[in-house]
């Protein structure tokens, strides 16, 4: 417990304030707006007060600019994961760390990831070195079929990590879902029907006696049945998947997005007939459970192909610290696409399932995941393809504000490189 709480010190001291946006101009780059096309050579990206202010070949660096030349090198927005637990999870063996899920808890839809979240985390200084600048944080259900109120964060070197809180309700459906609301899959779509319509009763300002919902619950549920906010639902099964479409036509209002959906690939017609959005998971490639028998890594290349908007997530998938990993699950696609009979991504849509795909499905295209004028200035360099496993990120951009890149990890490096005569814990010591 000491080392850890050592190893906890040590990164606090050596986080860094990060300067404050300027206006920067980086040239002559092999340019990726994120938009889902490929990238453009000799291209300049343009950032003021936090923003993108142009992004393409033939811009002109303005007067006063910070001019900083690429050399050729890839410039793309920032990674935005689809679905993590970045920042509520720090040790999974420390319980007072671990802020996803709350048992003992007499409120579940009401509960807000926001106040949990901690940007000094060692997975956030990690995944922000690894080029990922935002993410989808999501609680974790416990004793009911809704887990609470999930946020977007952004992964900068500051405490004011998060961009919108209350950004959507999060649900279990399928086997977790079943668990949760009492053993089987009816038990989930009566606990459902039940608590929209005892929030819809306490917007109207009725409540009954017999309700099930604590008030702040009811109240937490209101944005969802009135379309407000969005409703990210983890299914996997293709007949789960309908179900929760279903559900959709009985709530018409219901902003509803699949994450995980391992079979979706199986009914992609009627997902995108219904406009709903899928945060899939991208390496389900064999069957971990009984409502994954379906599970292919072609399933985001065929629900791409059908004109599903689909983006990648990490549900289940180490998703408190491994948010990087989204990048090489991108390139995977890439790769997918060049082996007979499966269904890939051509680059620029690969690349896009982890930057303005994800932020569309959340509502916030029109706020980050590209480099389109008007957008969050996220900006990232790399030494080379950001979906090749060998390509770091050598600077990265957060509104428009430049982050530290030292890791923890690196100055454990540098620490034991080449130690010093004394300069080892006395554990060390013979």
């Amino acid at each position: 417990m000491k080392a850890v709480l050592l190893a906890a010190a040590s990164l606090i001291a050596a986080s860094a304030t990060p300067a404050a946006a300027e206006t920067v101009a980086i040239t002559n780059a092999k340019l990726v707006v994120g938009d889902g096309a490929g990238p453009v050579e000799g291209g300049t990206v343009v950032m003021t007060n936090g923003r993108i202010v142009a992004a393409g070949a033939g811009v002109a660096a303005p007067a006063g600019a910070r001019v900083i030349d690429a050399q050729g090198r890839w410039v793309t927005p920032g990674l935005v994961t689809g679905f993590s637990r970045l920042g509520i999870v720090e040790v999974d063996g420390v319980a007072q760390t671990n802020d996803a899920a709350a048992a003992r808890s007499p409120f579940n839809a009401a509960l807000d990831v926001s106040p949990a979240v901690n940007p000094r985390t060692s997975a956030v200084t990690l995944n922000r070195a690894e080029g990922v600048t935002r993410a989808v944080v999501a609680p974790a259900s416990e004793g009911s079929i809704f887990a609470g109120q999930g946020a977007i964060i952004d992964l900068g070197a500051d405490m004011d990590a998060v961009t919108r809180p209350r950004a959507f309700q999060f649900v279990e459906f399928g086997e977790d879902g079943a668990t949760q609301a009492g053993g089987s899959r009816p038990a989930i779509y009566a606990a459902f029907r039940n608590a929209l319509a005892e929030a819809r009763d306490y917007a109207a300002g009725h409540r009954n006696e017999d309700a099930m919902l604590t008030r702040l619950d009811a109240a937490a549920l209101v944005p969802v049945v009135n379309g407000q906010m969005p409703l990210l639902a983890h299914v996997e099964r293709a007949s789960d998947i309908l179900q929760a479409l279903s559900l959709k036509r009985e709530f018409p209002a219901l902003k509803l997005v699949l994450v995980g959906a391992t079979e979706a690939w199986t009914v992609a017609d009627r997902i995108k007939a219904a406009g709903v959005p899928v945060i899939a998971s991208a390496l389900a490639d064999l069957p971990a459970s009984f409502e994954s028998l379906a599970a292919t890594q072609s399933n985001i290349g065929r629900l791409e192909k059908a004109g599903v908007t689909v983006a990648i997530g990490m549900i289940n998938d180490n998703d408190a610290r491994q948010a990087r990993l989204v990048k090489q699950y991108a390139g995977n696609l890439v790769a997918l696409g060049k082996i007979p009979g499966a269904a890939g991504l051509d680059w620029g849509a690969a690349f896009a399932t982890i930057s303005s795909k994800p932020a569309e499905a959340m509502g916030l295209g029109g706020e980050i995941g590209s480099l389109r004028p008007g957008r969050r200035a996220d900006v990232v360099i790399w030494d080379g393809d950001p979906l090749e496993l060998s390509t770091a990120a050598t600077a990265v951009w957060i509104d428009g504000v430049e982050q530290p890149m030292r890791t923890r990890q690196d100055k454990l490096r540098d620490r034991y490189r080449t130690p010093a005569e004394g300069s080892l814990p006395k554990a060390y010591e013979r």
